[in-house]
């Protein structure tokens, strides 16, 4: 991922989708976080993780048809003013619907960030 990305204008950090306290405390791990290390690091680009948060806890997609997964995660992101006239670049392991993605990406941009580019492993 990371030297597909090299040839591209890098942003200035990097953000790992988040997952709410309970999910990361019930899994143990952020899947986005964990791939964001390596790109973060061959690209030598600062990772951000705490710089949006999921502010709601919300039920699981995978069961959720495309509108269900909109409402579902409509106001569950949170970004901090760190974003503020940044180019940053939002990182989830899958794009399924776009929901998620997208609801953060809407919460960067409400938080000021000049720019946000989504960067996905795989396409369901």
């Amino acid at each position: 991922m990371a030297e597909h990305l090299q040839e591209t204008l890098l942003p200035d950090c990097l953000i790992p989708v988040p997952l709410h306290p309970s999910r990361f405390r019930a899994r143990g791990f952020n899947q986005a976080l964990e791939l964001a290390r390596p790109v973060a690091a061959k690209l030598r680009l600062p990772l951000c993780p705490g710089w949006c948060r999921r502010v709601r806890d919300t039920a699981p997609q995978r069961l959720l048809d495309a509108a269900e997964r909109r409402g579902n995660l409509r106001g569950a992101f949170a970004a901090t003013e760190n974003v503020r006239g940044r180019r940053v670049a939002l990182l989830d392991d899958v794009l399924t619907t776009g929901a998620t993605l997208h609801e953060a990406a809407s919460a960067l941009k409400k938080a000021g960030a000049a720019w946000v580019e989504v960067w996905v492993l795989a396409r369901a």
